[in-house]
């Protein structure tokens, strides 16, 4: 691998991220690029251009972007109308951030003429692979480096005498070991490590930043209407809204009520477990929302279609190939299904939970006339289901006759 003479750094502005700057500028002599996505996490991104300043890059070279709408519309929108779990219970909320990242780190490269993309993940987890299979699917010869898995700084003393050796500034409670560490953005935030990593252990509760805990929310229920078009959310409580603003006001909601707390110890692509802390307030309500309105308008054939090819689907997410033709053929078949996923939906969000009460839909395929106990007006007659039974038994009957015959 040659040298890179211009890199570009997924750069948060934290200890480590900074650090990965000055050591790519004294490693390799190159010139450094920074991208930082505001991606809903919550936090002052300014500091990160002024912290950039500071380590000697130049200010056309500091790229921060707000991608909030891009980031719910095309990444997060999708994978919800595949009401996507990883291993039947996390909504993925790191995982599909990835994909953006990668996709802006190799855009500005190119648009820069930098020769190289540069990520803080570390040689353990599945951030390396989604950053690196998303960055060769989008441009094949671009040189991706992962300092984590290249330089001799191995030890948290390390990194921070080599922060001081390069006068980078480090906040004083990254003195001490950290607690935990969190990722976050509008769809979730992840909490791992240190304090979390014995599963035997319940987790603090100061580890949970988005969502009070449920014990002590509101002891008065709230209900939230929530309108879908063809699968995507449109309109809370009938004001429509963009993608970013309505996750938001779902993230407002589900964490006033302790909604979308997960406790999971996952199997990561790399192939141990891990243990993760995860607060997906909003996604949570949205997700029991969704499925509420795909109860009325998708028929059984379809909606267990989706069903059977969702684990496959966020199984690919989890492991880093959004930009893969697979991933790409399952979201034609699940965009294909919610061409009339539209109407309302209203949930109860009560202690920690989100349910849904009700939904209606002009393309609903509900028909009390054929499920009412009472009187059906010849909608539909009781008599069919004798041939029905008799049809699907048939091959049962043989079985057990076959069955019968051979133990004598």
């Amino acid at each position: 691998m040659s040298a890179p003479k211009k890199v570009v750094l997924a750069y948060s502005g934290g200890l480590d991220t900074s650090i990965i700057l000055k050591w790519l500028q004294t490693e390799y002599g190159c010139e450094v690029v920074t991208f930082t996505a505001d991606l809903g996490q919550g936090e002052e991104l300014e500091p990160a251009r002024a912290k950039a300043l500071l380590l000697g890059i130049k200010p056309e070279n500091i790229h921060i972007i707000d991608v909030r709408e891009e980031f719910v519309r095309d990444f997060v929108f999708p994978m919800f109308r595949a009401n996507a779990l990883y291993e039947g219970l996390y909504l993925l909320g790191t995982s599909i951030a990835r994909p953006l990242i990668s996709k802006h780190l190799v855009r500005i490269a190119e648009e820069c003429g930098a020769d190289a993309v540069a990520h803080g993940a570390t040689g353990k987890g599945n951030d390396q692979v989604r950053f690196e299979l998303c960055a060769y699917a989008l441009n094949p010869h671009i040189q991706v480096i992962a300092p984590w898995r290249l330089w001799d700084l191995t030890s948290r003393t390390k990194l921070l005498q080599f922060a001081e050796a390069n006068q980078i500034p480090i906040a004083k409670d990254k003195r001490g070991e950290a607690p935990f560490s969190v990722d976050a953005n509008l769809l979730h935030t992840s909490s791992e490590g240190k304090a979390l990593e014995n599963p035997a252990n319940e987790a603090p509760d100061y580890v949970y930043q988005r969502t009070v805990n449920p014990e002590d929310a509101p002891d008065t229920p709230e209900m939230v209407e929530i309108t879908f078009e063809r699968g995507d959310a449109v309109a809370i409580d009938g004001k429509a809204m963009s993608p970013a603003t309505i996750l938001t006001r779902l993230n407002e909601l589900g964490g006033k009520h302790g909604v979308g707390r997960l406790d999971l110890v996952e199997n990561r692509f790399v192939g141990m477990k891990s243990r993760g802390i995860y607060e997906t307030p909003g996604g949570t309500i949205l997700l029991e929302a969704h499925r509420g309105i795909e109860q009325i308008t998708l028929d059984a054939g379809s909606g267990h279609l989706k069903d059977s090819i969702m684990p496959r689907y966020a199984e690919l997410i989890y492991n880093g190939f959004w930009y893969s033709p697979e991933r790409e053929m399952l979201q034609a078949l699940i965009d294909k299904s919610q061409e009339h996923v539209s109407g309302t939906v209203r949930v109860k969000l009560y202690k920690g939970a989100a349910r849904t009460v009700a939904r209606w839909s002009e393309n609903s395929l509900y028909s009390e006339a054929h499920v009412t106990f009472e009187d059906d007006a010849g909608a539909y007659d009781q008599k069919d289901a004798a041939g029905f039974i008799h049809l699907n038994a048939l091959r049962l009957k043989l079985i057990a006759t076959r069955n019968a015959r051979v133990k004598k």
